[in-house]
């Protein structure tokens, strides 16, 4: 069922036109990845569908709400920098932004701890906000987002700050969150897309390029790769295969090298033999499908 409905929605600053009519639906129940690199309007997209900016044009439909109807209820929202009141601790900064959003005070007090247990800070529930790390901070901003039991989750780059120690932590929780809600989280760090979501959005210079399931997006893009790793530049030994009509591109990045082909087979028995008869210096080579990076940067390098 179709919790949310995107019909041409746009917006323009000082006449320029950011957000270029977006049209899509978010299902309930599920996990959607906002995919795009910097600048290509992942935050504005948020900052619209949870009614902190308004479109230019466009609607926004929500289940069962009619228009003109107070949505907030229905949305939590976890910007990117997140403002705390560090001097309150995060038990009472819980119960005040639980308060806020029409809880009772005996209601504040209940779900917030529930909440500090479920992002896993109740230890440090009566300890000052200023005291906290990034990634408690990122947690505790999650508990106020969700205190009001919202249908909508929305998270922009939640893990962008993080440590990998952090960034693990936070997708652990993220799997926790979409078994109460559904839950759109804006990123550029497509390997966290593959790894919690069902669906995707992939913005580019303010508009969709792609949509859909990520099985989907696997099957529409799926193309075969070979990886080579180097014990050095790899660019002079790869001169007498770029202009192989089955090699689509090779991309190089260090020692590394990704040669995309349309025909394994033909490519796969030149490399190896290219490989033993100049004596390659190879450390790795393997074989494997493109990835939700490799399109990424494929699409953004055009």
């Amino acid at each position: 069922m179709s919790l949310i409905h995107v019909e041409n929605l746009e917006k323009s600053f000082k006449g320029t036109k950011v957000i270029k009519g977006l049209n899509f639906e978010l299902e309930s129940g599920k996990c959607v990845a906002l995919i795009g690199a910097n600048g290509a309007g992942k935050t504005t997209t948020l900052k619209m569908l949870s009614g902190l900016l308004k479109p230019s044009n466009g609607n926004i439909y929500f289940e069962s709400e009619e228009k003109g109807d107070d949505i907030r209820k229905l949305i939590g929202y976890l910007p990117q920098h997140p403002v705390f009141y560090e001097w309150m601790t995060g038990s009472e900064f819980l119960e005040y932004t639980g308060k806020l959003s029409g809880l009772s005070s005996r209601e504040a007090k209940q779900r917030s701890q529930q909440l500090l247990e479920l992002v896993g800070i109740t230890e440090a529930r009566n300890k000052r906000i200023s005291k906290y790390s990034g990634g408690m901070k990122q947690r505790l901003g999650i508990a106020q987002a969700v205190i009001h039991k919202p249908k909508l989750i929305m998270l922009d780059e939640p893990v962008s700050a993080l440590d990998p120690f952090g960034r693990r932590e936070l997708l652990g929780l993220l799997e926790k969150l979409k078994q109460e809600a559904t839950v759109l989280f804006s990123t550029h760090i497509l390997n966290d897309a593959e790894e919690v979501c069902e669906s995707i959005l992939f913005l580019h210079k303010g508009e969709i390029i792609e949509s859909g399931t990520m099985d989907e997006f696997r099957e529409k893009n799926q193309q075969s790769k070979i990886d080579v790793v180097f014990q050095e530049s790899p660019e002079r030994y790869l001169n007498t295969i770029y202009d192989h009509p089955e090699v689509i591109t090779i991309q190089i990045e260090g020692n590394k090298a990704s040669i995309l082909v349309n025909d394994l087979n033909a490519v796969r028995g030149l490399v190896l033999k290219m490989a033993v008869q100049n004596d390659w210096p190879l450390s790795k080579y393997e074989i494997s499908s493109i990835s939700l990076e490799d399109v990424f940067m494929k699409v953004v390098g055009k």
